[in-house]
């Protein structure tokens, strides 16, 4: 087998996910194997090696199923620069795809690349010895230029809107500062596809390795563990002599940004309603929550009534999307935590709810229950902050200032890096959020419309 595909950031998402299908690609074609490279840490990539680059990944239903991935067969930690430098300018390497989460892309509030960011700023300086995933491409990409090669494909799989068209952007606007020519060229030759990403995967700890210990008899330092479901859109823009993804399961499409607006709106806008719900009534996790017959009630009726109206119409099937979406929420065996999902309200809530509610407004349709979510992030904050309890929020001084006002509903729907002008001075917007709000501190969500 050879290593066609380069990946940065092998945490437990990219290997329950994106190293499953390429596992299952490498029965029909043996040229994908993957190089992993951490920038940042070494315990995964020690641990691959470790293990030749096996671990086991469990499927978590109500029967866990166990299965050896055996993708990668090549590992690079920090400061491997010349091996790292080899690797992306082999010529059998076609793909480069990367799960550094959203902050890893050093893109700044207006989704371009942030040239004040500590890595940017030193790459810009070094560019032959990089810090950044950015800088990185953009070094792989003139090595494969100088040497006369076909470019690889970087393909984002973070969670951002418009993941592979802002990596694209950022890589050329890293390029212009250090070789125009350069920037030209990936400009004109190399593919940068939106992609859809979807698979809960929960945290791998001392449990799931004793789970995968107890079944396979194998003790695994790096086991991985994720639902039934898995999901992975990528735009069909890819040059020839790209892998058949299509083959094992992963969707083609000229339309990502349907699938992509469906993943946000629907189970995106469904879990941070369920956290902004759920805690204050003592849930922990999505199942918990949607184990409670009011509260899975009110948000089985904000995304069917709501919601997918504002989507259609749609290549992906909504109303069968939003069922899959909540049968996955009552599987008990992934412990997703609402207090994880309530972080970063500030940067979710634009494109999980905002987005749906400015479209609802624009065709004249109520909005009084897509309110009640911003509500409950609201009186969260409040309780946070009023408690000395931490925000966790790019926005979180800010936040807590304005929470800890008598005038919190105003303050913060005042606040323009998160309300648009459009709906921050609308006053069937605030109105909105204020009586769910005053509706939520009388009885909760099954006192909201």
């Amino acid at each position: 087998m050879t290593t066609g595909i380069v990946h940065f950031g092998p945490g437990a998402f990219h290997r329950a996910h994106q190293a499953d299908y390429i596992d299952r690609l490498l029965v029909e074609d043996p040229r994908w194997k993957i190089a992993a490279v951490s920038l940042r840490s070494t315990g995964t990539i020690d641990a691959l090696k470790a293990q030749n680059g096996r671990y086991t990944l469990a499927i978590l239903d109500t029967e866990a199923r166990f299965r050896t991935i055996a993708a990668h067969n090549r590992f690079f930690g920090p400061g491997e620069f010349a091996g790292i430098r080899k690797q992306l300018n082999d010529p059998e390497v076609r793909i480069v795809t990367s799960t550094v989460t959203e902050k890893g892309y050093c893109l700044g509030i207006d989704g371009a690349l942030d040239f004040a960011h500590a890595d940017i700023v030193h790459d810009v300086n070094d560019p032959r010895r990089p810090d950044s995933l950015v800088g990185w491409l953009a070094l792989g990409l003139a090595d494969r230029r100088n040497a006369g090669l076909s470019p690889f494909t970087p393909i984002c799989c973070d969670n951002m809107a418009s993941n592979g068209s802002k990596l694209g952007n950022a890589v050329i606007a890293f390029a212009e500062r250090i070789d125009r020519e350069l920037a030209r060229w990936i400009a004109g030759e190399v593919r940068f596809p939106n992609t859809v990403v979807d698979s809960i995967t929960p945290a791998t700890d001392e449990r799931l390795r004793q789970v995968v210990r107890e079944a396979t008899g194998f003790d695994d330092a790096i086991p991985v563990a994720r639902e039934s479901f898995t999901q992975w859109v990528i735009e069909d823009r890819l040059p020839d002599g790209s892998p058949d993804f299509a083959c094992v399961g992963v969707t083609m499409s000229f339309d990502v940004d349907a699938w992509a607006r469906a993943k946000l709106r629907i189970l995106n806008a469904a879990h941070s309603t369920l956290a902004y719900l759920g805690l204050p009534k003592g849930h922990e996790t999505v199942a918990d929550a949607m184990s409670d017959p009011a509260l899975s009630a009110f948000v089985e009726r904000l995304v069917i009534e709501d919601i997918i109206p504002t989507l259609e119409p749609s290549p992906v099937r909504l109303s069968r999307y939003a069922e899959e979406t909540f049968d996955r929420f009552r599987n008990p065996t992934i412990h997703h935590r609402l207090s994880q999902i309530a972080w970063d309200g500030s940067q979710k809530l634009p494109y999980r709810l905002l987005d749906t509610i400015v479209e609802a407004r624009s065709m004249e349709r109520p909005i009084d229950r897509l309110a009640v979510p911003i509500a409950a992030w609201i009186l969260f904050l409040e309780r946070q902050a009023r408690s000395g309890a931490p925000i966790v929020d790019p926005l979180a001084d800010g936040l807590a200032a304005c929470a800890r006002s008598d005038e919190s509903v105003d303050e913060i729907l005042g606040l323009r890096q998160i309300f648009p002008e459009s709906l921050g001075s609308d006053p069937a917007f605030r109105k909105a959020v204020t009586d769910a709000a005053s509706q939520l501190r009388r009885g909760g969500v099954a006192q909201a419309p």
